[in-house]
């Protein structure tokens, strides 16, 4: 059994972290059932989790959050803080997350690992190279699209027909001049148009993150679909006799990363799909772990509940056989602002109307939790300038859909500020079982599953499908792909397809524009609005701030 983790109270912040073995030991582990990564980063190897099968689970919290706004909700702030609480209240939990995305973090967004007194360390490792991670998916995924070129340049035995090859190439940084360009020439004899994703966005990252062990990483590396034939046949990865070489450049990404929060709470960090163009959760691996090494995990679901933890529950929960026990839906009073109507610069005055009219936003996700059968509470994330007002307002309003809305103070506060959410979070996982339900049946027709994401998540009334969506449907189905679950790539800045659009739109349609088949990973992807799978950088990207001085600090990146 680990140990309980109480010595952390005694050196709370970041300026002076635990030795990663510390945190290993602590959770239980074995000398033989880790790697240090230098003196506060681990890889924790298959064989921990393979060791515990026996151990029962702990309980699987899942953090979720209202539609995001530009001014941030802190969900995974909220995270850490909880898990955090959780620990100063007695309990032995441990944190999953996803690993940020360098693209991003150079970005708008900046870095991504929470902040003030609930935050990963170390930070500037985290969100730049880490263990490799992202690197070995990114050489992994382009090697696959060499391999294709490659065999059609000599003589392409399996027939591929250029013009329907679905491989993009990947790299994890946010530039636009790659959305599309002209691969091959004269000398290669078949140009053809073709284009980058982030890496995020690779289906690479997306299946290391959904499976179970290394053979089924194989596998699922086998059953890519890269094309099709002249005769309309698919060609798979394994037929390209692709999946070693990838199997071997993923062989270290596979295990989880060991790191600690600043109150020194073990947290595995892996993986890192988007939410708004992939499945937008950490690993199955690093999950499963965290439910045998601790009596909690706590997680996160990226972007909006309409988003991630969607797809967290119909895909991954389905895939994994995991069961979610809570949702945390996080809310900030800012953001009940902003989806009331109220500018980015007005948002630190009191406006209770702005918060009544914003609310019809939180209802239409508290509406959606209630369709998975899932126990929830409401985790207010307070900023200096919310107003006592404002936040009894709101949870006087949780209080009347019988929610329970708890303000938390984790970024000035750390977990001594999340432990009154800690204390409703547990009091309501004793007082409600859950009885996860996923919202549909993956043997449904694909249109029918679109439409009821599309209605029950979003509120859209229908859903509409340009002429080549409706062409990629039927070929999806007739290759015999039709049974896959749906991973919608939509904007996660609105309800509907329509970034521009904030509080709980109505009367509005979602627009396929087309359908991807990520066979390997397990799921479809249709594409809605003006989605971009290749992001672009701001006029002020974040990267013109950071810098490194003589001494290797960093500075500018948060």
């Amino acid at each position: 059994m680990a140990r309980s983790f109480r010595w952390r109270r005694e050196s709370p912040l970041r300026t002076n972290p635990r030795p990663i073995a510390e945190i290993a030991h602590a959770l239980g582990l074995s000398d033989d059932e880790w790697v240090p990564y230098g003196r506060l980063m681990a890889k924790v190897r298959l064989t921990a989790l393979q060791a515990r099968k026996g151990r029962p689970n702990g309980r699987l919290v899942v953090v979720s959050c209202i539609t995001p706004t530009p001014t941030g909700e802190g969900k995974t702030t909220m995270t850490i803080g909880l898990g955090q609480g959780l620990e100063r209240v007695g309990r032995r939990p441990v944190i999953a997350l996803r690993q940020p995305s360098i693209g991003p973090t150079m970005g708008q967004k900046g870095g991504g690992t929470g902040g003030g007194r609930s935050l990963l360390t170390p930070m500037e490792e985290i969100n730049l190279h880490f263990t490799g991670d992202f690197h070995a998916v990114t050489s992994a995924h382009n090697l696959l699209a060499a391999l294709i070129d490659n065999h059609i340049f000599h003589g392409n035995d399996l027939g591929i027909d250029p013009r329907q090859i679905f491989w993009r190439r990947v790299m994890d940084m946010n530039d636009r001049a790659l959305r599309q360009m002209v691969l091959g020439g004269k000398q290669q004899g078949f140009p053809r148009e073709d284009g980058f994703l982030i890496t995020a966005a690779s289906e690479v990252m997306a299946l290391l993150c959904l499976a179970e062990d290394f053979a089924d990483l194989k596998a699922r590396l086998g059953r890519i679909l890269v094309g099709l034939t002249f005769g309309g046949k698919p060609v798979l990865a394994g037929e390209l006799k692709a999946t070693g070489a990838m199997a071997a450049l993923l062989r270290d990404a596979i295990h989880p990363n060991l790191v600690q929060t600043s109150e020194g709470l073990p947290a595995l960090v892996h993986g890192g799909p988007f939410a708004n163009i992939a499945h937008g959760a950490n690993s199955v691996i690093a999950t499963k772990l965290g439910l045998k090494l601790g009596d909690l995990c706590v997680t996160e679901a990226g972007f909006g509940f309409d988003l991630g933890a969607e797809k967290f529950f119909d895909i991954k929960c389905c895939y994994a056989g995991l069961r979610p026990d809570a949702v945390v839906l996080v809310a900030t009073a800012r953001s009940l602002k902003y989806h009331g109507g109220v500018p980015v610069k007005d948002l630190d005055d009191e406006n209770l109307e702005a918060i009544h009219r914003g609310m019809a936003n939180l209802e239409q996700h508290v509406g959606a939790i209630r369709l998975f059968k899932v126990p929830l509470i409401v985790a207010l994330n307070r900023f200096p300038s919310d107003s006592e007002r404002e936040l009894r307002l709101i949870q006087e309003r949780c209080a009347g859909l019988s929610v329970r809305a708890e303000i938390a103070e984790v970024f000035t506060r750390g977990g001594e500020g999340g432990e009154t959410l800690a204390r409703g979070l547990l009091e309501l996982l004793e007082r409600e079982q859950s009885e996860f339900t996923p919202l549909y049946d993956w043997s449904l027709p694909i249109k029918e599953k679109i439409g009821m994401i599309a209605e029950k998540m979003y509120g859209a009334w229908g859903v509409a499908y340009t002429k080549q969506a409706d062409r990629q449907v039927a070929q999806a189905e007739a290759l015999g792909y039709g049974e896959l679950p749906i991973c919608m790539a939509k904007t996660p800045r609105s309800l509907s397809d329509d970034p521009t659009v904030y509080g709980r739109p109505r009367d509005f349609t979602v627009t396929v524009s087309e359908l991807r088949i990520s066979a390997g990973a397990g799921f479809l992807v249709p594409i809605t609005g003006e989605i971009m799978t290749m992001p672009g950088l701001p006029a002020l990207p974040n990267a013109e701030r950071i810098d490194v001085d003589e001494a290797g600090r960093i500075t500018g990146l948060f």
